[in-house]
């Protein structure tokens, strides 16, 4: 008779970030100036995918994200992208007009340079890459 096996477990793939927003219409434009296409699933879901990065978007009118201070004072953030070109993406952003580079290019203690982006939402997105020694 033969022994029963240990069940294999499930490999989790990848995640997916939700973000909650009042107006989605403005909220896909300006991604979309950032270089992020849209699949806009009407009434109030949209996909925006840059590369292999992708945020999901979900609208309940109205809705104002709302101010946190702790997570203000400790410079939370909402996303945490890589990509291979921080510099690029840095040049790029920085010479958009809709876009507010809260933090410049940086380079960290856990071996990243990385900078931020406040959304029209209020979300916090960095952007970083690895720093080759």
């Amino acid at each position: 008779m033969a022994q029963p096996t240990e069940r294999t477990k499930a490999s989790l793939v990848r995640s997916t970030v939700v973000f909650l927003v009042g107006n989605i219409e403005e909220t896909i434009r300006w991604y979309q100036g950032l270089g992020f296409e849209a699949d806009y699933f009407p009434p109030g879901f949209a996909i925006l995918c840059r590369g292999d990065v992708q945020i999901f978007f979900q609208q309940q009118d109205g809705y104002s994200r709302p101010d946190d201070p702790g997570a203000r004072e400790r410079g939370a953030w909402n996303v945490y992208i890589e990509t291979d070109n921080v510099a690029g993406i840095f040049e790029e952003f920085s010479s958009l007009p809709n876009v507010t580079v809260t933090r410049g290019l940086c380079r960290q203690e856990y071996g990243q340079t990385d900078f931020e982006v406040t959304d029209l939402n209020g979300y916090v997105l960095v952007f970083a890459q690895r720093i080759d020694e």
